[in-house]
C-alpha cells in the first residue's frame, strides 16, 4: 500500500495499467515542462513567467463578445492575482470558489494588480494544499494522466515511492557494455526521468530508456529468426538460363530494373537450403505480383506447389484472374481456396492439393486450416502482409513439414503494397530480408489528386458525368456497407475548392443535385440510388462489397473490367489487386474517415491507363490528425514520403495496422527521431544472438527474461513462460 493512494486513487491508477509499484516506476512521463519557482502574489513581477498558489476566491464567465472567456480570481495572504481563459468556458464545471490552485502563466498588468491570461492550473489536493513549502524551479515530468488522475498526483505518487522501488531494481547490461555506449545505469534513468534536475539529466535518462526498448524488440526478433532457422531445411531451387527465360515469357512486358534487382535477391534466397524470409514492398502499382510469381514458378519448375495468401476473398479472386491470364496455355496447374467454396467444390480442391495435382493455390485465410494438406509445398507469398498476425504467418509456414527428421519449412515471401519507412522496416522486420520495388512501370500517369467539402459534392459528380460521357469509367468509395455509423454534428470544411485537374474544371451546377451531407453514413445502395437518381441517370452503375457472394463479386468485377458498368460505387474491397485500365476517376465519400495509407491505395484504383486520371476526396474533417491526412494525401504522391508522413501523424503503433499486431506501443523512443539508437540496438542484438541464440548463458539469464516478457506472447517465442 502507498501511503496516499486510497481506494479511489487505487481505481484511478488501475485504470491506467498501474497495479503494483513495480508498474507505477515504469509509468514514464512523456515530456518534462519548465516549472517556475513558485513565489507570493505580492513578489509577482509584470512581463515575466510566475508561478503562484492561493485560493480561488470569485469565478464568472463572459459571454458577450467573439471571444467568450472564464475568469477567476486567485487570493493568497498577500494580495490577488487575475486569471482568465479565453475559449475556456469548459472550466466552469472545475474551477470553483474554495478551490486550491497553483498557477502559472506570463503576468501583466491590470488594474491594480496583475493578471494571466490563459494559464497553466492544476487544483491541488488536500495533501498539496496543506503544503506550507513553495516549489522551486524545476523540470518537472508530464504523464500521461486521466481526469480522475492527473499528472501531479501521478508524480506524488511516484514519488513516495521510488527511493525505496530503485533498490530492487537489477541492470541486465554490465558497466563495460553501458560505458561504451555512452549509457547511464538503470536505476539511475529511472531516477531521473522522474526527477531530473536538468535538461541533460532527463535526455540521458531518456536515451537509456529509449534503448532498451529498441535492444528488446531486436532481441525479440533476432530470437525469432535463430529459433526459425534452427535445424529447418527448406528445399534449394534451382534457377538456370532456361528456366529464367521460360518464367519470363510469361510475363506481357518486360520487367523493369527495380524488378529486376528484386527477382535476383529473391532468386538468390530460394536457391538456399535455408528458409528465406523477405519482405517486398513497392508503392501501388509497382508490380509486386509480378515479381512473386517468378517466386512461385521457380518453385513448380522444382517440381514443387507454392501459395499465395490475400486478406479477402475478393483480392485472391483477382490473384487468381491474373495469374490464370498469365500462365494461360501453359501446364501450371492453379487452384482458389477460399471460405466461400461450396462443400464438394472444397473436398476436390483440397484432396488434389494433397495429391500434388495442384501446383499454384491461391487462397485466403481458407489455407490455415487443419484440412490443407500439401503435397510438396516450397514457397509461401502473403500478400499485404500487415492484415495478417505473427501466428497466422507461423502456421502458413508450418504447413511445409512433412514431419520428416530435420522440419521442411517453406521459402517465405510477404507483400506489402503499404510502403514501410526505414525506420519501422528495421524494427518491426528485424528478422525480415527487406526488399523494394522503387520504381513504377512505364506509363503509369500521375494522378491529380483534390479535397473538396461536401458543399462542392454537386460539382464533384457533374465533373464524373462528363469523365464518363468522355469515355472513362469511375469508382465511387464509401466507408460502409450499411447507414448506421454517425457522423460528427458539426463538421469543419476542409477546402471548398472544385479544381479537380491541372487543365480542366467540372462543369457547372447540374439540377441533378446528389445528397447532402447525411448526419449517418450513406450506404453503397443509398450512394448508388442518389447518383443513379441524380447526376447519374443516364449511366451504368454497379455495387460490390464484401457481403455479395464469390460469384456475384466476380460477375459485377467482370462487367466493369468489360466496360459495361460506367460507375462501381464500392468500399474498400477494391483496395488493393484491382486493375482497370479505363478506370480514371475515383472519388472518395467521407474521406477523413479513411487512413493515410489507405487512401494512397484507393487512389492507387486509377492511373493504370494511358489517360489523366484524378482522385477526389470529399471531406469535412472535424480533427487536426483528418486534417492533416487530408493535406498530405492532396500534397504527396510517393507513397514511400506519405509512409514517413502516416508515422509522424499516428505514430508506431497504428501504422499499417501494428497495434493488431500485438506489439506493444513504444513509451520513450520516438522514431522519427531515435533512428541512430536503433541503428545501435539493432547491431548490438545481433551480435547477442550470435554469440547465444537464446541469450541461455548465466551472464544474460536477466536479459533474456526481460525480453521474454516484453515481446514474448506477441512475437511467438517458443519459451514464453
Amino acid at each position: 500500500m502507498v501511503a496516499g493512494i486510497g481506494p479511489r486513487r487505487a481505481e484511478a491508477l488501475r485504470e491506467l495499467g498501474i497495479r503494483n509499484v513495480g508498474q507505477l516506476i515504469a509509468y514514464l512521463p512523456s515530456r518534462h515542462e519548465r516549472e517556475e519557482g513558485e513565489a507570493s502574489i505580492s513578489q509577482l513581477q509584470p512581463d515575466a513567467i510566475v508561478s503562484a498558489r492561493g485560493l480561488v476566491s470569485a469565478t464568472r464567465i463572459v459571454a458577450k463578445g467573439s471571444r467568450p472567456r472564464f475568469e477567476a480570481v486567485l487570493i493568497d495572504d498577500t494580495g490577488r492575482l487575475d486569471l482568465t481563459w479565453f475559449n475556456g468556458l469548459y472550466l466552469k464545471d472545475k474551477i470553483k470558489p474554495g478551490l486550491r490552485m497553483r498557477v502559472q502563466g506570463k503576468a501583466r498588468r491590470f488594474g491594480p494588480g496583475l493578471q494571466i491570461a490563459n494559464p497553466k492550473h492544476e487544483i491541488l489536493g488536500l495533501d498539496e494544499a496543506t503544503d506550507p513549502g513553495a516549489r522551486a524551479a524545476r523540470l518537472r515530468p508530464i504523464y500521461p494522466a486521466s481526469e480522475a488522475m492527473p499528472s501531479h498526483l501521478i508524480e506524488l505518487a511516484i514519488n513516495r515511492v521510488l527511493d525505496d522501488a530503485l533498490r530492487h531494481i537489477s541492470d541486465h547490461l554490465n558497466a563495460p557494455f553501458r560505458i561504451a555506449r555512452e549509457l547511464v545505469e538503470l536505476t539511475e534513468a529511472y531516477r531521473l526521468i522522474h526527477r531530473p534536475s536538468d535538461e541533460d539529466q532527463a535526455s540521458a535518462a531518456r536515451r537509456r530508456l529509449a534503448y532498451d526498448e529498441l535492444l528488446m524488440l531486436q532481441l525479440a526478433v533476432q530470437m525469432k529468426r535463430a529459433e526459425r532457422l534452427a535445424g529447418v531445411q527448406s528445399p534449394a531451387l534451382s534457377l538456370t538460363p532456361k528456366i529464367d527465360k521460360a518464367i519470363r515469357a510469361r510475363f506481357p512486358f518486360a520487367l523493369t530494373p527495380a524488378q529486376d534487382r528484386v527477382v535476383a535477391q529473391i532468386a538468390a534466397d530460394l536457391q538456399k537450403p535455408t528458409p528465406a524470409n523477405r519482405l517486398i514492398q513497392g508503392d501501388v502499382g509497382s508490380g509486386k505480383t509480378v515479381v512473386a510469381l517468378y517466386a512461385m514458378l521457380m518453385s513448380v519448375a522444382g517440381k514443387h506447389q507454392a501459395a499465395l495468401m490475400a486478406p479477402t476473398e475478393l483480392l485472391a479472386e483477382q490473384h487468381m484472374i491474373g495469374i490464370s491470364r498469365m500462365l494461360h496455355g501453359s501446364n501450371v496447374r492453379i487452384a482458389l481456396l477460399t471460405g466461400s467454396l461450396p462443400a464438394r467444390q472444397r473436398a476436390a480442391t483440397l484432396a488434389n492439393i494433397s495429391r500434388g495435382e495442384v501446383d499454384l493455390i491461391i487462397g485466403t485465410h481458407a489455407l490455415l486450416t487443419d484440412t490443407v494438406r500439401f503435397h510438396s509445398l516450397a514457397t509461401i507469398i502473403i500478400d499485404e502482409q500487415h492484415r495478417f498476425g505473427v501466428h497466422q504467418r507461423a502456421a502458413l509456414r508450418s504447413k511445409g513439414d512433412d514431419a520428416s527428421a530435420r522440419p521442411i519449412a517453406p521459402h517465405t515471401l510477404v507483400m506489402t503494397a503499404t510502403p514501410i519507412p526505414r525506420t519501422l522496416a528495421l524494427t518491426l522486420f528485424g528478422d525480415l530480408d527487406v526488399s523494394t520495388i522503387d520504381e513504377l512501370p512505364p506509363g503509369r500517369k500521375k494522378i491529380a489528386t483534390r479535397v473538396v467539402s461536401p458543399a462542392g459534392r454537386q460539382d464533384v459528380y457533374a465533373y464524373l458525368a462528363k469523365r464518363i460521357n468522355d469515355g472513362d469509367q469511375a469508382y465511387v468509395v464509401v466507408p460502409a456497407i450499411d447507414s448506421d455509423a454517425e457522423l460528427a454534428d458539426t463538421p469543419a470544411l476542409l477546402a471548398s475548392s472544385t479544381d479537380l485537374t491541372p487543365d480542366a474544371d467540372p462543369a457547372g451546377s447540374t439540377s441533378n443535385a446528389i445528397a447532402p451531407l447525411q448526419t449517418s453514413l450513406r450506404s453503397v445502395a443509398q450512394v448508388a440510388s442518389d447518383l443513379a437518381r441524380g447526376p447519374l441517370k443516364d449511366k451504368r452503375i454497379g455495387q460490390v462489397h464484401g457481403r455479395l457472394s464469390r460469384d456475384a463479386r466476380e460477375s459485377v468485377m467482370d462487367a466493369f473490367r468489360r466496360g459495361e458498368i460506367d460507375c462501381l460505387v464500392a468500399t474498400t474491397v477494391i483496395e488493393v489487386g484491382v486493375d482497370v485500365p479505363n478506370a480514371n476517376v475515383i472519388v472518395i465519400e467521407d474521406a477523413e474517415r479513411f487512413g493515410l495509407a489507405q487512401l494512397h491505395q484507393l487512389r492507387g484504383r486509377v492511373g493504370r491507363g494511358g489517360k489523366s486520371s484524378v482522385c477526389i476526396l470529399i471531406g469535412a474533417p472535424i480533427t487536426e490528425g483528418a486534417d492533416a491526412r487530408l493535406a498530405a494525401i492532396a500534397r504527396m504522391t510517393d507513397g514511400f514520403k506519405l509512409a514517413e508522413r502516416d508515422l509522424e501523424l499516428r505514430g508506431f503503433g497504428d501504422v499499417i495496422g501494428l497495434r493488431q499486431s500485438g506489439i506493444p506501443p513504444f513509451k520513450v523512443v520516438d522514431l522519427s527521431k531515435d533512428l541512430d539508437l536503433l541503428t545501435l540496438a539493432k547491431r548490438d542484438a545481433e551480435a547477442f544472438v550470435n554469440a547465444s541464440p537464446s541469450l541461455s548463458t548465466p551472464a544474460l539469464a536477466l536479459l533474456r527474461r526481460r525480453v521474454l516478457r516484453a515481446h514474448g506472447k506477441w512475437i511467438g517465442l517458443a519459451d514464453v513462460g
